[in-house]
């Protein structure tokens, strides 16, 4: 009998993480998940088991830790367990003005959004390659493809980053059969917003521009194996993405500042 192929998601404990979750588990994948909330990730594991026959092992991990890429793969390796797809999935927005925040909050936010990325990616990819197998998907944002208002002054520049570095990683390894994909979803049903303090703000955006976590993922999935460098979820966001790209920046960045304004007055 053939051995399944195993993937590893970081914050799957709810939101784009779980969906992402549900999607390889009914492709036939066995899970590795993490995040903080051990709880959560059982109630996760749980269910995937029963639904689908898989089996999903956890690794509760705060990714803000410096140490915490290394030590979930050391603990990977002491449980015998090999990685055929990642997803860096975990994140989270830190909202107002870029000095409203202490430099901690920063740091430890490119923590988790830049350098964790960057490491797992760096430690997991060498069994990949020699495999002759992988598959990456690293959770972007329509953001790090669209002109950055005030406010959230480093998650576009977090985000940008994820999208560079999987178009710069995706040619690199293409020929050892490891796809790397960067998914840039926009608004996304899930506990984003409800972290970052500004749901009553995102309440006021109308219900057709936000997509399901499931769809997302979904998507996410389907590009990766498809060997998309980069895919922009939704017509929506892929006509916003476009439109970007060919209108000419001054309204595109006047547009951002009225939309911005706008949105703080909530």
């Amino acid at each position: 009998m053939k051995a399944r192929r195993t993937a590893l998601i970081t914050g799957a404990s709810s939101g784009i993480g779980e969906a992402f979750a549900d999607v390889f588990a009914s492709e036939g994948f066995d899970l590795v998940l993490t995040a903080r909330r051990e709880e959560r990730l059982r109630a996760v594991k749980a269910r995937l088991e029963e639904r689908d026959g898989v089996h999903a092992e956890l690794i509760v991990a705060d990714l803000e830790r410096p140490d915490a890429a290394a030590r979930i793969c050391a603990e990977l390796e002491a449980r015998g367990l090999k990685i055929d797809a990642l997803v860096n999935n975990a994140g989270y927005g830190v909202p107002g003005s870029f000095l409203s925040s202490s430099w901690d909050v920063h740091s430890r936010f490119l923590q988790i959004m830049v350098a964790a990325v960057a490491e797992l990616t760096y430690r997991l990819l060498p069994g990949m390659v020699e495999r002759q197998y992988g598959r990456i998907i690293n959770v972007a944002s329509l953001a790090g493809l669209v002109p950055a208002p005030a406010g959230h002054t480093l998650y576009a520049a977090a985000k940008a980053f994820l999208i560079k570095f999987s178009e710069s990683l995706s040619h690199e390894v293409r020929q050892n059969n490891v796809l790397v994909t960067a998914l840039c979803p926009g608004f996304t049903f899930s506990e984003f917003h409800d972290v970052t303090g500004t749901r009553a703000m995102m309440d006021r955006m109308p219900g057709w521009m936000w997509m399901s976590a499931a769809a997302v993922a979904r998507q996410g999935y389907d590009a990766v194996m498809q060997g998309d460098a980069v895919v922009v979820t939704g017509r929506l966001n892929s006509t916003i993405a476009t439109l970007v790209r060919i209108l000419p920046q001054r309204l595109v960045v006047g547009l951002g500042r009225r939309i911005g304004r706008e949105y703080r007055k909530a």
